[in-house]
């Protein structure tokens, strides 16, 4: 299995700090860690945006939640 391949599986703090790497060995590593950088990096950054958007609709969809479920209970407590 690939790292790319197993970047779905990774932590949120082991994929920050492999992107750090990356970035980093991309500008100042040897020409394979450069090489190798750069089949990374493009795969990294999709995944991590990925992890930021889900993150996004969750905390979207909770206040969703909240903001209904506080208009039920006073819509209850009107009917009271």
């Amino acid at each position: 299995m690939s790292l790319i391949e197993r970047l779905p599986e990774m932590a949120d703090a082991a994929l920050g700090n492999l992107h750090a790497n990356a970035v980093r060995l991309g500008e100042n590593g040897t020409a394979a860690q450069r090489a190798s950088a750069a089949k990374l990096l493009p795969a990294l950054e999709a995944e991590i945006e990925s992890r930021k958007a889900a993150k996004r609709q969750r905390l979207v969809d909770a206040g969703k939640a909240r903001a209904k479920k506080k208009k039920e209970d006073a819509q209850a407590a009107a009917a009271v």
